[in-house]
């Protein structure tokens, strides 16, 4: 196993071309107990995956981590990993990124798409073909995500998914077609 020597900094960028790409799925806070747990804040919608066996990587590094055991706390998962047994070695993993390797994760149903297909889209106007922008941001809400679109101008547009505003995404062209319903841009 790796030496567990992370850094505070999550790596966020994009990967050059042909490296792997990781998704993020929590985030590494506290050390609990004295056996080498650790609580996993998720930011995944599929916390099932986090199972006993299965290979996730920390930090900017990317180290190669196997979960030995998870269970529910709170809000979150604690975890164990394969060869971590002590609370000063799991501790450096606090405040690192958990990742898994993308072409280890299942692919969405049809329809479905993890945020990062979709930040970077051109977002355009079904009716007038007109270019609003691009996606820049998801904000999640209770309700349903929020697409930050802005323009070259500078100017944000906020987009609520839903079927009556969001009519098509086309990945491969590397755009998204909507509805502005009226009142939803402000024309001033």
């Amino acid at each position: 196993m790796a030496e567990l020597q992370l850094s505070k900094k999550a790596n966020t960028g994009s990967p050059p071309n042909g490296e792997p790409v990781y998704l993020a799925v929590g985030l590494l806070r506290r050390p609990h107990g004295v056996h080498g747990e650790i609580m996993l804040e998720i930011q995944t919608d599929y916390p099932e995956r986090l199972s006993p066996g299965t290979t996730y990587f920390a930090g900017k590094e990317y180290i190669p981590l196997k979960i030995a055991t998870n269970r529910k706390h709170n809000k979150g998962l604690l975890l164990s990993f394969e060869n971590i047994n002590d609370r000063d070695k799991i501790a450096r993993l606090r405040n690192n990124r958990l990742y898994v390797l993308l072409s280890d994760w299942p692919p969405l149903p049809e329809g479905e798409y993890y945020d990062y297909q979709l930040i970077g889209l051109e977002i355009i106007e079904k009716e007038t073909g007109k270019m609003l922008g691009e996606l820049k941001e998801i904000i999640q809400t209770g309700a349903n995500d929020v697409y930050v679109v802005r323009s070259e101008s500078g100017r944000e547009i906020l987009l609520p998914d839903i079927p009556d505003v969001i009519l098509d995404i086309d990945l491969a062209q590397r755009q998204m077609s909507v509805y502005l319903i009226p009142g939803l841009v402000d024309e001033g």
